[in-house]
């Protein structure tokens, strides 16, 4: 160590700073530096040198060919596996899959990479030794994109027990396909899976097996989704089989998703119910108000196929019905017959007022008496028309072929005081409205509510 520093000597400290000696001008102090620094040499030797030698013929990877299965020619060997769940990333209806993010572990044994040791402890090395040595060949079954981290280095650890036991352990983000059945979309329950299972190895020379059975699943308690609330997450094992290759044995993570339904009621129910109830406002209007009820009655259509519209663009496109439109194509109905039903009013009250045209046109007269004060009405009056009435008998009266025609209303007002005729009149405003709504209206404003409301509780009972 002194030596090489003839003038000055370097003397490393575990916290990484030094101390300058200058030789010449301390002498006595050369033989307790020098033990000192030799002392510094054995207290931090680097071993990695010696291991880096000693690893591979450690483990003798260079003696064995590790192409081959541990045990080749013999039994199955049996391979362990365990599973923890990071995140479930999302769910897609439209792609019909979900993301996964776990940590994979594998567990065997090969005794080609047993290696002696007094303390019985493990070595742990990363991905490079992966490459080097047998390792099974799992795979994911239905899995459509799969990738292991690599930040900041490959997510991948290997651990060998001086016995030759070895785990492998990966982090891994997979999607996966998921057949979901939509037919009580939004208040469905979903069930997925994810699949494991040997690549090459059929059951005859690899056995695949939960570790620790169902224990062998764990889970973050914190993982959530936004539109779904996790049920439960549980494994299953059974056997897989190719015509071409054979048997083998297939792992499954199968967790169940409800979803979430006050999204949906927000979003899609409550809309599509209110706008049935704004279509039921038109039975209340006047039946001459024609551009009153039809605008009121296209708005809501439009209304409900947008809405319709905009559920079925975030959906797959399925052969079937699903319970949301059940609901929204019902609700369409109703908006839809209550524009027909105002179609209906004004056919009817026009072909009415044609007929009263026609009676007045045939009968110029409707009473005997000439100059007489009888007036013929539809059951539509004001209160001008009111007013002047005053001053008819009750014995002015049509003839009897008339009667048969139309309905002649007779009115007759005595000379009772102004007040009198006022306290009449004043209840007049809610009696036109009733007088001037046709029988279908009154019909409707009772019809479309009730079966509606019936429509809905049919609908919860059955779905929910």
């Amino acid at each position: 160590c002194l030596d090489k520093t003839p003038l000055f000597l370097l003397l490393w400290r575990e916290m990484g700073d030094f101390v300058v000696v200058n030789s010449q001008k301390r002498p006595r102090q050369t033989d307790a530096i020098a033990v000192f620094c030799s002392h510094i040499y054995k207290k931090n030797h680097d071993v990695t040198k010696t291991w880096k030698g000693k690893t591979e013929q450690l483990l003798r990877v260079d003696d064995h060919d590790f192409t081959m299965r541990p045990a080749f020619g013999g039994p199955a060997i049996p391979v362990g596996v365990d599973v923890q769940v990071e995140s479930l990333d999302s769910i897609s209806e439209v792609d019909m899959d979900f993301t996964m993010t776990l940590y994979l572990r594998h567990y065997w044994k090969d005794e080609r990479l047993s290696f002696p040791s007094t303390t019985n402890k493990s070595m742990t090395f990363d991905g490079r030794l992966v490459k080097k040595i047998w390792v099974p060949d799992v795979f994911f079954v239905h899995s459509k994109r799969s990738f292991i981290h690599d930040t900041t280095t490959d997510n991948i650890m290997l651990r060998v027990f001086p016995d030759g036991h070895v785990l492998y352990s990966m982090r891994i983000t997979v999607t996966a396909m998921c057949n979901m059945d939509f037919s009580r979309f939004p208040l469905d329950s979903q069930t997925c899976s994810l699949e494991l299972e040997s690549y090459a190895y059929t059951d005859e020379d690899l056995m695949l097996y939960w570790k620790n059975g169902n224990e062998s699943l764990k889970t973050d308690e914190k993982i959530s989704l936004s539109q779904f609330l996790i049920q439960k997450f549980h494994t299953t094992s059974r056997l897989a089989f190719y015509s071409s290759t054979g048997w083998y044995n297939r792992l499954y993570i199968n967790f169940t998703l409800r979803r979430h339904i006050f999204f949906f009621l927000l979003q899609t129910y409550f809309p599509a119910t209110l706008m049935v109830m704004l279509s039921w406002v038109s039975f209340w209007i006047d039946r001459r108000a024609v551009p009153a009820r039809v605008s009121l009655g296209i708005t809501t259509v439009l209304t409900m196929s947008t809405i319709i519209t905009g559920v079925n663009a975030s959906m797959p496109r399925v052969s079937y019905i699903k319970a949301v439109d059940i609901y929204l194509w019902v609700s369409f109905v109703f908006v839809f017959l209550s524009v027909l039903e105002y179609a209906a009013v004004n056919y009817l009250t026009t072909v009415q007022e044609r007929k009263e045209r026609k009676l007045r046109e045939r009968f110029p007269c409707t009473c005997g008496i000439p100059h007489s004060k009888t007036m013929m009405l539809d059951g539509n009056y004001s209160e001008s028309d009111a007013n002047s009435l005053a001053g008819y008998t009750r014995n002015q009266m049509a003839p009897e072929e008339e009667k048969q025609e139309k309905m002649v209303v007779h009115l007759a007002m005595s000379n009772e005081s102004h007040s009198s005729r006022k306290r009449g009149l004043k209840g007049h405003v809610g009696l036109r409205i009733i007088q001037n709504s046709h029988a279908i209206d009154k019909y409707s404003r009772l019809i479309f509510p009730g079966t509606y409301i019936f429509f809905n509780l049919i609908y919860w009972s059955v779905f929910s």
